[in-house]
């Protein structure tokens, strides 16, 4: 399969890393649930994939209900208005509900089809082509078909969806050209636009959905809601009307339970069978003792540096000595004992995109002379540190202030008491010198979330990074012809990043999505989005 086409088959199960040396486990016929053992499902920094000693538990079984124990519990179940549609952010929950018009395998390093039946780019690479699989109705009655799915596209868009601007830079136009089939006019090439597909424009809701308080969650996906506590619990239960047969469970109830330690606590103690992990050492527990799908990511820990007028990081200087000051391990060991993954780099050595751009290394003498150049112009050295109260999020913040301090800086550190807090300072207000967050990049999908990050016109850019250099490399990544061009301009852009020193990279990260040995069926998508479809629980 090229990556210009998505042509409907069997969706490998068991995925390799992207493009990698690393092959993450075996496959097995259980629509989605690794099987095999020993060394060969033994996961490294950079593999993706399916994991762990399972068997494949013979026939599917119907009936009874998965409990997940999520990250982050979606704050509406509108694709529109979620912060995500992410693994940690509501991404499985929704899918549920809504589907994905494709999915992504990383094993053929391609999408392949879940309600779309296929998807092709013209010779020209200025039409996506889609086609519909006919049949497929929203639990409401109506069809889902090309009308339908260009109007959820265009509510998704006009209410500023996730990635909305990226989708209406690169796309002129939609057109129905027949029932089941959506033609995407681009105005440049985009190869990474079928991933769009795979998240929240993937979500098709049904035109009955309504807007604001009077929004009902009604798609074409394999369950229907049952029951929802915003920012607490979501309960859904089989959709008997789903296009490819009633799913296996019954039900799915999802509980948000705060804390990867209490999560597996909750996965150990058998009160839940899925959970999703982020915290490199809690997660590296829970690969050796469960199956369940691993991601690796860059750019999992970064220091976001305000780089607005009047902050201290308009100052070029400023940025580079705070970037200088730093010793990613020493970070690592603060926070996360050594088992953390620290880089400085935006690609890793394992990473399909990985260059060779010499990585930057600590300079305290450089950053110490920095400094004192900016105070010899009226820099005063104060830098506010804004971060949300956790342990991993406190050490980091006093660690960093530890190192910065010692090149001349005066470091407040302030918390906040909780995401939301966090979101309106950083997103809304702007107010921070500087913060800690990640841009969780997989190699699957390099471009959205640098785009989102870097280009100047994005509303998530919180950066205030501007620069016009950096948007012509993002152009150039969107439209690349092949892996070797988008390399190249990938390099390029950590050249810049090494140049402009707009945020600092601390460190990898990666996803563990892990389940109950009784689980089966469970497919991967971007971003650690579990699809439940094909899942069963084994007797």
């Amino acid at each position: 399969m090229t990556r210009s086409s998505v042509r409907l088959g069997t969706a490998a199960l068991a995925i390799l890393s992207s493009g990698a040396l690393l092959a993450a486990c075996a496959s097995s016929d259980d629509g989605g649930s690794g099987s095999g053992g020993g060394d060969s499902l033994k996961t490294e920094a950079g593999a993706v994939g399916i994991v762990g000693d399972q068997s494949s538990g013979g026939d599917p079984v119907d009936g009874g209900t998965l409990s997940f124990g999520a990250y982050s519990a979606p704050a509406s179940l509108d694709p529109a208005v979620s912060p995500g549609p992410a693994g940690s952010a509501g991404g499985t929950e929704m899918a549920a509900i809504y589907d994905l018009l494709v999915r992504y395998d990383a094993d053929s390093e391609d999408y392949v089809p879940q309600l779309a039946e296929s998807l092709e780019e013209s010779d020209d690479r200025l039409t996506w082509t889609m086609t519909l699989r006919d049949g497929v109705k929203f639990p409401d009655g109506t069809d889902m078909k090309a009308d339908e799915v260009i109007a959820s596209i265009e509510r998704f868009n006009n209410n500023h969806g996730p990635n909305f601007q990226v989708f209406t830079e690169a796309v002129d136009r939609m057109e129905a050209a027949g029932d089941l089939t959506v033609e995407f006019h681009m105005n440049n090439p985009y190869s990474e636009f079928p991933a769009l597909l795979s998240f929240g424009h993937g979500m098709i809701v049904a035109p009955s959905v309504g807007e604001g308080d009077e929004f009902e969650p009604i798609g074409a996906g394999p369950f229907t809601v049952k029951s929802y506590t915003p920012d607490q619990d979501l309960i859904v239960e089989a959709n008997e009307d789903y296009f490819n047969g009633r799913p296996h469970l019954d039900e799915v109830s999802f509980t948000t339970i705060l804390g990867d330690s209490q999560r597996l606590e909750a996965l150990d103690a058998g009160n839940v069978d899925m959970i999703f992990l982020r915290d490199v050492a809690v997660l590296e527990e829970a690969k050796s003792q469960y199956p369940g799908f691993y991601e690796s990511l860059g750019l999992g820990d970064v220091g976001q540096i305000n780089n607005r007028e009047g902050r201290p990081g308009a100052d070029e200087r400023v940025r580079e000595a705070l970037t200088l000051a730093i010793d990613v391990d020493a970070l690592d060991q603060r926070a996360r004992g050594g088992d953390g993954m620290p880089d400085s780099e935006i690609f890793p050595e394992w990473s399909k995109w990985h260059n060779d751009v010499p990585a930057l290394e600590q300079d305290v003498e450089k950053a110490t002379e920095l400094v004192e150049q900016a105070k010899a112009d009226g820099f005063d050295g104060n830098i506010n540190y804004v971060a949300v109260q956790s342990p991993v999020s406190q050490d980091i913040a006093l660690a960093a202030q530890a190192q910065w301090e010692a090149v001349g800086f005066d470091v407040e550190i302030e918390f906040v008491s909780g995401v939301a807090d966090m979101i309106r300072r950083m997103y809304v207000e702007h107010d921070f010198d500087v913060t800690y967050g990640s841009y969780s990049i997989s190699d699957a999908v390099p471009f959205m979330r640098l785009n989102s990050a870097l280009n100047s016109t994005s509303s998530n850019n919180i950066l205030g990074y501007d620069s016009p250099e950096m948007d012509d490399l993002l152009k150039k990544v969107q439209e690349s012809k092949t892996d070797t061009d988008e390399r190249d301009a990938l390099a390029q852009i950590q050249e810049l990043v090494n140049t402009d020193f707009p945020f600092m990279v601390w460190a990898a990260g990666a996803n563990f999505t892990p389940w109950q040995d009784k689980v089966h069926g469970a497919k991967p998508s971007n971003d650690a989005i579990i699809l439940l479809d094909e899942a069963w629980i084994e007797n």
